[in-house]
């Protein structure tokens, strides 16, 4: 450890952040926080329900399948080589500078997606909550406006950027408060619906037929809810890019990430069984089919579960969609961090505050990148939201698969040392990264199609497929920019396989 603990100082400049200030329970906190339950389940259970109907439950479970898998293989990285870059680090220590820019390339592409996902959630929620507090409905269509909505995510990003520049301690406080009430709600829709599902006039009893994954019609529809319920689990890899500022930060932002995805799986499994028990499969009213309903499925089932409480559910997407946008950003802000750390980026991008210890370039390019996206879908894309679900599918599969594939060949040598290891490092990760490299090809062949998605097409090929691959052709041209302005990453001198942590 001595011999560690030197190479660390001697060889390896630290990044400036403030170590030792995240327990486990805040790195969870920050993880569900991330994850956001009530505006995922919002966005993605719709799209969801239209692709396999009342199978949402059994689609669940195989999405999180190759999630515990490859967070499996985050927890082994992690702890042999802390770093905030994550994806990015591992995969250039694994496979050489060139795939751990795309890898890291993913991981930003994935982060700014979801960002301008969760502005348009908050958007569209806050207009509606003002609605429904002062009773003049016509102000939830102000989020139908353009310039208005685009206005307004500008000022959600810019709120998010603040806190997250200030700094963990209150990214934290205002964590606990937004998670603890969203879970709240959650829960007293969850047992309302449940209770009344009879009452509804549209409600199924509980079958377990719905986790009989052959009543999925083929394999596209498969893929196609594997890769939205993938869309759900994303966001419990911030607490991996927390390790440097983690107490034990080799051991507890790892177990936070596992114990984050658990956690959401039993939330959704509970939320989506009482969803089709309430307002069953059928298209019309309330129904989980009605293409009415597939963009917010809280607001259409809200009222008719909750009555006079549906409000908390309206706050709830608002408060939850906000603590995501805020957390969210520590994700990007501590990718860019390290690539411009190491040299990957351009090194303004590795400055860190001297008074609040955050990102700050990192952390203001993030937000500037992601109101830029959101503003660009929004006047593309038919329903901006679905889009962006869909093609930040894409981007999940990728870094997460090439995350498990670079755990593998890490560890390549000491595979065989013990069962452990053959099945931590080895087996697991293989599996789920192949589970999600099918998922995204299929995805990929798929939105081809301009009929995938919201039927928006850009010369004739379908919006989905342009915005996903398009930004990792992007990043093939940033990489090659960056490997003239930069050659020093790209000749494999400022990141190897044996550069020392930065965690002790």
């Amino acid at each position: 450890m001595e011999h560690h603990q030197r190479a660390s100082h001697q060889d390896v400049e630290g990044k400036g952040l403030k170590t030792g200030q995240l327990g486990l329970l805040a790195i969870v906190v920050i993880g569900l926080a991330t994850i956001a339950p009530a505006y995922t389940l919002t966005g993605a259970l719709g799209p969801t329900v239209q692709q396999v109907g009342a199978q949402l439950p059994i689609i669940f479970v195989i999405g999180f399948i190759p999630m515990i898998l490859v967070a499996l293989a985050y927890r082994e990285l992690n702890t042999d080589s802390p770093d905030s870059g994550t994806t990015f680090t591992w995969s250039t220590k694994a496979f050489g500078p060139w795939i751990g820019f795309m890898g890291g390339w993913g991981l930003l592409a994935a982060n700014i997606i979801v960002l301008s996902n969760l502005a348009g959630v908050a958007v569209d929620f806050f207009y509606l909550f003002l609605a429904q507090i002062t009773g003049v409905e016509s102000l939830a269509d102000l989020a139908s406006n353009q310039w208005i909505n685009v206005g307004t995510c500008l000022v959600f990003v810019v709120a998010a950027v603040w806190i997250s520049y200030r700094g963990l301690e209150t990214a934290k406080t205002v964590q606990y408060v937004l998670v603890g009430f969203q879970l709240l709600v959650l829960g007293i829709f969850a047992v309302m619906a449940i209770v009344n599902w009879e009452n509804s006039g549209h409600g199924m009893a509980f079958s377990w037929e719905w986790f009989d994954l052959s009543r999925v019609d083929g394999f596209s529809a498969i893929t196609a809810g594997v890769s939205l319920s993938i869309f759900v689990y994303w966001g419990w890899d911030v607490c991996l890019t927390l390790n440097e500022e983690a107490k034990d930060g080799r051991k507890t932002a790892g177990k936070a990430g596992t114990i984050t995805a658990m956690s959401v799986l039993a939330i959704y499994l509970v939320v989506s069984i009482a969803c089709i028990m309430f307002a069953g499969i059928g298209s019309e009213e309330i129904g989980l089919k009605n293409p009415d309903n597939a963009g917010n499925i809280f607001t259409a089932l809200a009222s008719p579960i909750m009555g006079p409480l549906a409000i908390l559910m309206s706050l709830a997407v608002l408060s939850s969609s906000a603590a995501s946008l805020q957390s969210t950003f520590m994700s990007p802000a501590r990718g860019l961090l390290a690539m411009g750390h190491y040299g990957a980026l351009p090194k303004s991008m590795a400055k860190v505050d001297a008074v609040h210890f955050t990102p700050a370039n990192a952390t203001m390019a993030a937000g500037v990148i992601s109101w830029g996206f959101y503003a660009v879908m929004h006047i593309l894309s038919q329903n901006v939201l679905n889009d962006t679900i869909l093609a930040l599918g894409l981007m999940i599969c990728f870094y997460y698969g090439l995350t498990a594939f670079a755990c593998v060949w890490y560890f390549r040598k000491t595979l065989l040392n013990s069962v452990r290891n053959f099945v931590l490092r080895g087996a697991a990760p293989v599996i789920g990264g192949i589970m999600l490299f099918v998922v995204m090809i299929q995805t990929a062949v798929d939105s081809w199609d301009p009929d995938f998605g919201s039927g928006t097409a850009v010369f004739g090929v379908g919006l989905v497929f342009v915005v996903g691959v398009g930004i990792l052709l992007l990043g093939v041209a940033a990489m090659l920019v960056m490997a003239r302005r930069s050659p020093a990453f790209f000749r494999g001198e400022t990141l190897k396989m044996d550069t020392p942590a930065l965690v002790d």
